[in-house]
């Protein structure tokens, strides 16, 4: 069990369960993108590998039990108690599940926000692009009134309103989605909730929120640690009897004998949402990271504490270096409070500034004119120093030498 007084320290005590991503050595804030993975992860990439020499094709039963394992790591996170939580190896992969139950042929429209992360952007606008599906984009700044804006477009041609928790750009918290939900309820719609910027950085609750009639979708990439491989939908019990068009037949395994049955069978569960043989090893590195944290302590409540801790030095620094606002500057509308796991930063050339940063070993990302700076829980405040050091120096030296 760690506490934050610990985690600010240096050496963080918690950077020796990372010394194959040395963390230690290297200022990585991109955890809002791709955190660090605890050495155990390695240790269930070895077992998933030593379990297919040794048992061939007996090594399913395994591979199914990390699986439950991981399912209740994810449910343990979304506080779901009774819903059911399919796998897959991409959002993008359980996305397409989920609106291949929905009657689009009745219900054409789609709605959504214009602050979705590509996985929803990019299929949405190639479904508007065949002329059969409307898309309703409503805006998504400020995000405090997003769910104001998704209740006004929704109507009873409505299939589903598809929205993230968490904006994936700029890391604004979205209240009241539970008010969304409601509407949906009222018109005979689904929701779709895109939580993947949210889990294990903000701690969520589907009762607290309001949305235990919700999809709720995410992954392990970013704030979970599980790597590659393991995402995330939560099915509702009440919504447990739709039939997904697409699916694969792992949705049938229990009920291969009902195949030639008058409809197409599908297992119980989460097995409905089910796809095909898929590489096992993401859920043993899965199940070993999630254990890790139960071991560590490291709840949501903590990280959140330690997030918004790292978060506001980040921010405290940079308004400390004063730097010229025109090249690159904090929204101070929103406060710590309303952002998730990251500080973006306003900036006309993010992207050269993210790749300077990276010159100088500090690795950053950035989308558009935003830079995004994510601190993880395995780094200490000397290290958040100094990458904001780091910062002013491009700044000063590099983008105002020549804006443009």
């Amino acid at each position: 069990m760690v506490t934050l007084a610990e985690l600010r320290q240096s050496p963080n005590p918690l950077a020796s369960d990372y010394s194959r991503f040395r963390v230690a050595e290297r200022l990585l804030l991109t955890g809002h993108s791709h955190q660090a993975w605890p050495d155990v992860g390695f240790e269930g990439q070895v077992e998933a590998w030593n379990d297919a020499a040794e048992l061939v094709d007996d090594k399913w039963g395994r591979a199914w039990e990390k699986a439950d394992r991981v399912r209740r790591g994810f449910a343990r996170l979304l506080g779901d108690r009774d819903g059911h939580v399919a796998l897959g190896t991409s959002t993008h992969d359980l996305v397409i599940r989920f609106l291949s139950a929905l009657p689009l042929d009745r219900r054409p429209r789609l709605v959504t926000t214009g602050g979705e992360f590509h996985t929803l952007r990019r299929q949405l606008d190639r479904l508007a692009e065949t002329g059969r599906i409307e898309v309703v984009k409503v805006s998504d700044d400020p995000a405090a009134t997003i769910a104001e804006r998704l209740v006004a477009a929704t109507d009873g041609r409505t299939a589903a309103v598809l929205v993230s928790s968490v904006l994936f750009g700029s890391a604004h918290i979205v209240p009241g989605l539970g008010a969304a939900l409601r509407r949906c309820r009222q018109v005979g719609a689904e929701m779709f909730v895109d939580a993947y910027h949210h889990l294990n950085v903000v701690p969520f609750s589907l009762e607290g929120e309001g949305l235990e009639e919700a999809f709720i979708g995410g992954g392990g990439y970013k704030y979970c640690q599980l790597g590659e491989g393991n995402c995330f939908l939560r099915v509702p019990p009440t919504r447990s009897q739709l039939r997904p068009v697409v699916t694969g037949w792992f949705s049938e395994f229990s009920r291969l004998s009902a195949r030639n049955a008058a409809e197409v069978p599908y297992g119980e569960g989460p097995a409905r949402w089910a796809g095909a043989t898929y590489d096992p090893t993401s859920h043993y590195r899965a199940a070993r990271v999630f254990d890790f944290f139960q071991w560590r302590g490291l709840t949501p409540e903590l990280l959140r504490e330690v997030s918004q801790h790292q978060v506001g030095v980040l921010a405290e620094r940079f308004d400390a270096l004063d730097l010229d606002p025109r090249l690159i500057a904090r929204d101070r509308t929103v406060p710590l409070q309303g952002i998730g796991g990251f500080l973006a930063l306003r900036a006309p050339q993010a992207g050269e500034i993210s790749r300077l940063l990276r010159s100088r070993g500090v690795f950053t990302d950035w989308r558009g004119d935003l830079l995004r700076l994510g601190p993880a829980p395995y780094l200490s405040d000397a290290q958040l120093d100094s990458a904001m050091e780091a910062l002013g120096e491009v700044v000063r030296c590099d983008v105002a030498a020549d804006p443009w």
